[in-house]
């Protein structure tokens, strides 16, 4: 016998169907409350109300578990690629190795950007924040590719999804190279996805770019790591500008631009910034650690803990490792990342931390591996979008496929009654 929910009001009594996932997680399903009641729910943050079901990832907060399509992220980190991963979440299997050859290959066909978008970065000026060019720039793509995508025809989206994945990934790395004063690189399509990430980056027309392989895989596991994480802020935004029916490109562009905040994508930006604070003052983490536990003190540590996992966030445990790799193989000697490892100790040992489940989150360590491999701070969120592209495309896709309601939440108003003028 299915479980109901009783609500009582004013001595009536309502019955709700209890909604039930495939992992047993519940939901009361209220989609009648206010035709039965006339009431709506109160819920701001949205933190205690599914806006969807979803068949693409899985987390449990509590037990740090992390899956896209079932698959565990630690094992897809150590045993998929970038893309194997990014058709999984889109398309819902896991490609075999000549769809997946294809999928590569229809990438590399639509990774020209059209020589006007040019004129549109120009208009920039060098100091403005890439994730300011990439919103906008990633919105002027609806601009040449107008033709609105057909999601019941299974060939124009698998062309749009691959044009979306060849084109997002130049204009990323242009707003580094516009800031940098650099000329544009251009996708070498005998190149992987990611070693064209870094070459796009760093290469120079007057000498050779070698990419090492420990650089590829480490941030292979962070595209990978990042590709979705369920409905946070960015990947509601993207569903709820889809449910009006705006386009792909429109829909990435809002993501894009709700991932910029602090509170979301900047974070891993945050931790840099901080780890540069305590190094511009003396470099004592000690003292630093002695201001998180002060509850008086307005400090906080950053890439600590996390909204979501009580326990370990488990994109860290495996990207933890990756940092130590790069770190060991560039061999640099940089205070602020002598400055994270402490922290990081700390952190690990100190009962305080330990106590809270204050441990390093994927922030932390993403920021690390950045900084390593000469990534500049304010690109931190760019690398991240990049990597939750996928992510955003397939709940796009889903919302469309299954004929979503336009997203319209109510409000309790709570102003001036009526007045005269």
């Amino acid at each position: 016998m299915s479980k109901t929910a009783i609500l009582e009001i004013d001595g009536k009594r309502y019955e709700f169907p209890i909604f039930k996932g495939s992992e047993n997680e519940e939901a009361i399903d209220i989609k009648k409350l206010r035709d039965l009641t006339g009431l709506v729910t109160l819920d701001p943050g949205y933190k205690n109300s599914g806006s969807c079901t979803s068949e693409i990832t899985f987390l449990d907060g509590e037990l740090g578990i992390l899956r896209y399509r079932g698959y565990g992220i630690e094992d897809l980190a150590e045993n998929a690629n970038f893309l194997e991963v990014s058709y999984l979440l889109i398309f819902g299997e896991k490609p075999t190795a000549e769809v997946l050859e294809k999928f590569e290959n229809d990438i590399r066909k639509y990774t020209l950007v059209n020589e006007e978008m040019k004129s549109i970065l120009d208009g920039f000026p060098k100091t403005a924040h890439p994730m300011g060019i990439l919103a906008a720039m990633t919105s002027a793509l609806t601009s040449f590719n107008p033709k609105s995508v057909d999601v019941e025809n299974e060939k124009d989206m698998y062309c749009a999804v691959c044009k979306t994945m060849g084109k997002f990934l130049v204009i990323a790395t242009w707003t580094f190279r516009k800031n940098m004063g650099y000329p544009l690189n251009y996708y070498d399509n005998t190149k992987g996805y990611v070693e064209n990430f870094m070459r796009l980056m760093f290469e120079i027309p007057t000498e050779p770019y070698k990419v090492n392989k420990t650089f590829i895989e480490a941030l292979d596991k962070l595209f990978i790591l990042h590709a979705d994480h369920e409905q946070n802020c960015s990947t509601s935004t993207v569903r709820m500008v889809g449910s009006s029916h705006a386009g792909l490109f429109a829909s990435i562009s809002a993501g894009v631009s709700a991932l910029w905040g602090p509170l979301h994508g900047g974070a891993n930006q945050a931790v840099l910034e901080m780890l540069e604070e305590i190094h511009n003052n003396g470099g004592d983490t000690e003292k630093y650690l002695a201001k998180a536990k002060d509850k008086e003190d307005p400090f906080r540590l950053m890439g600590f803990g996390h909204r979501v996992y009580k326990n370990f966030d488990p994109r860290a445990k495996i990207i933890k490792k990756a940092a130590n790799e790069v770190l060991a193989t560039l061999g640099v000697e940089d205070p602020i990342l002598d400055i994270a490892r402490k922290l990081e100790a700390a952190a690990l040992e100190d009962e305080y931390f330990k106590s809270r489940n204050l441990y390093p989150n994927v922030d932390f360590y993403s920021g690390i591996i950045y900084r390593a491999l000469g990534i500049p701070t304010d690109m931190f969120t760019v690398m991240f979008a990049i990597g939750r592209l996928p992510g955003w495309i397939a709940q796009w896709k889903e919302m469309r496929e299954n004929k979503e309601p336009i997203g319209r939440p109510r409000q309790i108003y709570t102003g001036a009654t009526l007045r005269e003028f």
